[in-house]
């Protein structure tokens, strides 16, 4: 056998393991529910959190709808629910770029009802949960949205001081807002917003739910548009 012969045969052995390989992951696939990515390029990435649901039948915002801040009217045809990471920079994209789109076109408008519950993903923006719990308590003194929409133009400038900070700049009663904020009172229910997202399927930010339709990610207007007009 010369060299070249030796070199080929080791070439085609490898080639075979390979396959084989490959064929015995694929079959496990198929019943684990396939590979797993790591986000998307409209979204954030998957949390860490294990038993995720898969293969959900069907959801439904108005099941979802808690107690939570919304826009619009409270009795307009079709429920949207986002759960967001105030840390999230494609939730920081879908507030700056789609989202008055939707709030001109559809919540204005009384088409929409949009509600906002919270999904902070910890494993990897450890700033998330406590940007959420401050909303929580801006949301005490009537400024909710407005604390959000700043959250979200400084995302990159989160911390525990300037989140004090904002709510003096809002004119929070900042004694109040400090104590609500330092106590974690609303831990509690951001975890119960997060786990309702996972339970609806949600596996990254931002995820919503649309009527009876999820959608995963920044997407553009016309995603959402042609998802709320299917529903009206």
């Amino acid at each position: 056998m010369n060299e070249s012969e030796g070199i080929t045969f080791k070439k085609s052995t490898l080639w075979k393991i390979s396959t084989f390989v490959f064929a015995g992951l694929f079959i496990i696939s198929l019943f684990t529910g396939g590979f797993r990515g790591q986000g998307s390029v409209t979204g954030g990435t998957i949390r860490d959190i294990p038993d995720i649901p898969t293969g959900i039948a069907s959801v439904n915002a108005e099941d979802l709808v808690d107690d939570d801040p919304f826009m619009g009217n409270k009795n307009a045809p079709v429920t949207v629910i986002e759960f967001s990471d105030f840390q999230c920079p494609f939730c920081g994209r879908f507030r700056s770029e789609t989202f008055d789109q939707i709030k001109k076109q559809y919540i204005d408008t009384g088409k929409v009802k949009f509600v906002f519950r919270d999904f902070p993903l910890t494993s990897i923006h450890p700033m998330a949960q406590k940007a959420a719990e401050a909303a929580e308590c801006a949301d005490d003194q009537g400024k909710f949205w407005e604390y959000h929409d700043l959250i979200f133009e400084r995302q990159a400038s989160l911390s525990i001081n300037s989140l004090k900070q904002w709510g003096v700049e809002l004119e929070l009663n900042a004694n109040d807002f400090n104590k609500c904020l330092d106590s974690g009172k609303y831990s509690s229910e951001v975890n119960k917003d997060a786990s309702d997202a996972q339970g609806a399927g949600g596996q990254g930010t931002p995820f919503f739910i649309i009527g009876n339709q999820p959608v995963s990610g920044a997407q553009p207007f016309a995603a959402f548009q042609a998802a709320i007009e299917s529903q009206l």
